[in-house]
């Protein structure tokens, strides 16, 4: 009676610990995304971001953080429903008012930024991790923006200049085309609201971006030259930059299909090198996942076979 109970027991174990395995590691991939184009500050300064996260930057956020940006695609906060505004701080929109992403607040000139013209198309990849239904809210910061200063809800438009819901979610990533606003000129922000209608979570970033021309920021494609990131995208394709068209229109509610998308323009130095342009690789939040489903193989493999000597005995 006592090998028969001591069977059942060893068997029930066995069924039981790869399914709490299995919960755990769900649990533990819980994580969403990021703009990785043009590139997010909370991507660009994560372990993922290449070599931008040892910008000088990158280094003061890390250090006002506390800690390394290894969470990048799950800057989020529940129950917000809309009122952005009045739930996020001036001064706390790039970090969501979360203590642990407050580095990403620090008003700068040098953050790892990206080049655009003005007036052109855009193409957003947003990596996601999981996917949601929601919509995609994209802002630039008004004429005359200092990115020396906090950034403020002042800095922005009411309304955005492109405004997405639930594009597809293909090879890793969001594809978000707008077209920019003509009126834009050196250093200035790229502002992305994810209000999902799947979960209660709204997800913001910042994504420093630089356009030809006189800005507020003196040098500012000089320190877009910091530092440069390489690395290979969800789903195993390369960073994508674009090209956007002669001419220009307002603000456009826009379509998220993917499109082919060619070099990005120049800027006034003569350099059309995107600066931290890069999405996610192989590694990430969704690794505890495959580690959970190995290790319960692992444990129902020596559960059986031990459960197998208890009854040769």
């Amino acid at each position: 009676m006592t090998r028969m109970t001591a069977r059942l027991s060893v068997t029930a174990t066995a069924v039981a610990a790869p399914l709490l395995l299995l919960s755990w590691a769900a649990g533990s991939a819980q994580a969403h995304g990021a703009p990785t184009d043009p590139v997010s500050r909370v991507y660009a300064c994560s372990p993922e971001g290449g070599s931008a996260d040892r910008s000088a930057a990158c280094r003061a956020a890390i250090t006002a953080n506390g800690a390394p940006f290894t969470a990048w695609d799950n800057l989020r906060v529940a129950g917000v429903a809309g009122r952005d505004r009045q739930v996020i701080p001036d001064g706390r929109l790039c970090s969501g008012n979360l203590p642990a992403y407050r580095g990403l607040d620090l008003p700068r000139r040098d953050w790892p930024a990206t080049r655009l013209t003005p007036g052109g198309r855009l193409t957003m990849t947003y990596a996601s991790t999981i996917n949601h239904t929601g919509t995609f809210k994209l802002y630039l910061t008004k004429p005359g923006y200092d990115p020396a200063k906090p950034l403020k809800w002042s800095d922005l438009p009411e309304r955005p200049f492109a405004q997405v819901t639930d594009p597809p979610l293909r090879n890793g990533a969001y594809h978000i085309r707008a077209t920019l606003p003509k009126d834009r000129a050196g250093r200035q922000m790229l502002y992305t609201i994810w209000q999902n209608s799947s979960t209660p979570d709204t997800y913001y970033s910042c994504s420093d971006v630089i356009f030809p021309g006189r800005g507020t920021a003196a040098g500012a494609a000089q320190a877009t030259r910091t530092a440069t990131a390489t690395a290979t995208p969800p789903g195993g394709r390369s960073p994508r930059t674009q090209t956007p068209p002669a001419g220009g229109a307002p603000a456009e509610q826009s379509t998220a299909a993917p499109e082919k998308v060619p070099s990005r323009p120049r800027d006034a130095a003569g350099d059309s090198t995107p600066v931290a342009e890069a999405t996610r690789g192989g590694s990430g939040p969704s690794a505890p996942l495959l580690a959970g489903g190995a290790a319960a193989v692992l444990v129902l493999t020596g559960s059986a076979a031990f459960a197998l000597r208890l009854r040769r005995r």
